[in-house]
């Protein structure tokens, strides 16, 4: 199943637009939400030429592609068929750059497109179950391949970014990361200090991400509001002239 999808800027790896109610079910969801701006960061410095790549992380997958200066990115559990996978970010893809195309270059603050989490949902649900006839019929597509699409392991993807740019990775390389058999841990003082300066990082961001969502739904609920009032307000003069 698709666990989380995010949306960034390759040029300096500003997140543009995710799924809001992403990773719910997932454990340590917060931590590979960190890997994945990590991967954004990697990506921002041209650290990976791939545009399309498949990033094995514990139970899941990070699957992306980049389309222009724009990363695509969902992460699904590991038994999610790759070509479903990369066809919803297809979609997701096609979508973004119809509605936003003429203001990704210019946007400047964190999650600017956060209403586009509306399509995300919406087409999320399409690819949750596997077995529908149209994720069938999509499956057996021979027109969308994915054979060729290198898979490598999220610590050895990181791992190029540690050793080209010490001091820029460092926090986000030696963070606990989970791989098949265990997990890779750093000096105990430097991963305490980490770790709480990234929870302190993933607030901020949550915190934009909330206010930024507040934001959309008082646009989109205010003016029926105010026309409801003016009603309410016609009526209650009506019947006291009466």
């Amino acid at each position: 199943m698709v666990k989380v999808t995010m949306i960034a800027r390759v040029t300096d790896g500003l997140p543009l637009a995710e799924g809001l109610d992403d990773g719910r079910d997932v454990k340590d969801a917060e931590m590979y939400k960190q890997q994945v701006k990590a991967l954004f960061k990697n990506l921002a410095s041209g650290h990976n030429d791939a545009s399309r790549m498949s990033v094995e992380t514990g139970p899941y997958v990070f699957h992306y592609i980049i389309e222009g200066r724009i990363c695509y990115l969902t992460m699904c559990d590991r038994s999610y068929p790759k070509k479903l996978a990369f066809q919803y970010l297809e979609d997701l893809k096609n979508e973004f750059e119809r509605v936003n195309g003429a203001q990704i270059e210019t946007a400047a603050r964190p999650y600017a497109f956060i209403k586009f989490d509306t399509f995300i949902q919406k087409t999320k649900k399409l690819y949750q179950d596997t077995r529908t006839q149209r994720n069938i019929a999509k499956l057996n597509d021979e027109l969308y391949e994915v054979h060729q699409i290198m898979t490598r392991n999220v610590q050895e993807v990181l791992g190029v970014g540690e050793k080209l740019d010490h001091a820029t990775f460092l926090p986000f390389i030696r963070l606990p990361i989970y791989s098949q058999n265990s997990l890779v841990f750093g000096d105990n003082a430097e991963v305490s200090q980490m770790s709480s300066r990234l929870t302190s990082e993933s607030r901020i961001y949550a915190d934009k991400a909330r206010d930024l969502n507040r934001q959309a739904l008082i646009r989109k609920w205010a003016p029926v509001a105010i026309v409801l009032g003016v009603v309410f307000l016609l009526f209650w003069v009506k019947t006291k002239l009466w």
